[in-house]
């Protein structure tokens, strides 16, 4: 049996195109969800789809970044799909096939070159950043928490935890934010 997987990073993208690829390629039953990629932390699809496969089965992806960005964490995958018994198919880079051991090599090295775009990708980010900032341009995400409230609560003598509680975020940003005006 052929059992897909598919993967985009944010809501606002969209399975379609990743769902007709697999069904074309034979796909029996399809995982799909919205989620970064980054790392296999809190990726339920996956979990199940890697639960579903028996011995004998196939996972199939659309594109190797669909799995996974980092190395590590595909080599577990695949570790995992190997104890299984099942192999593990790119329907869009077809030389990855882990029923053959052309298709394992091939798996490897595209696997390695796909964490080090990755890599260079967010290097070029940081730098950006960096520029940005030397010239003022950027200043980096707008706060989210009222600092004046908390302020204002700390001085009408509520706790931390009741703070965090009526504002509802977490008691370790009312320390943090303590801290500072401590500090300051």
């Amino acid at each position: 049996m052929i059992i897909g997987y598919a993967r985009v990073s944010s809501s606002s993208q969209s399975l379609e195109v990743q769902h007709q690829h697999l069904e074309v390629a034979g796909c029996e039953k399809v995982f799909a969800e919205k989620r970064s990629g980054r790392t296999t932390e809190g990726r339920d699809a996956l979990a199940d789809a890697i639960d579903f496969v028996r011995e004998g089965d196939v996972l199939a992806v659309t594109r190797l970044d669909r799995l996974a960005r980092s190395v590590v964490d595909l080599h577990r995958l695949i570790e995992r799909l190997t104890v299984k018994g099942c192999g593990f198919r790119v329907l869009q880079q077809s030389g990855i096939d882990t029923t053959t051991s052309t298709g394992k090599l091939t798996l490897s090295i595209l696997g390695a070159v796909a964490e080090f775009e990755a890599d260079i990708r967010r290097d070029r980010q940081r730098d950006g950043i960096e520029r940005a900032k030397a010239k003022g341009i950027y200043r980096g995400r707008r706060p989210t928490i009222d600092i004046a409230r908390i302020e204002t609560l700390i001085a009408a003598g509520m706790t931390p935890a009741a703070i965090a509680r009526d504002m509802g975020i977490g008691r370790a940003s009312v320390y943090r934010l303590m801290g500072k005006a401590g500090a300051a």
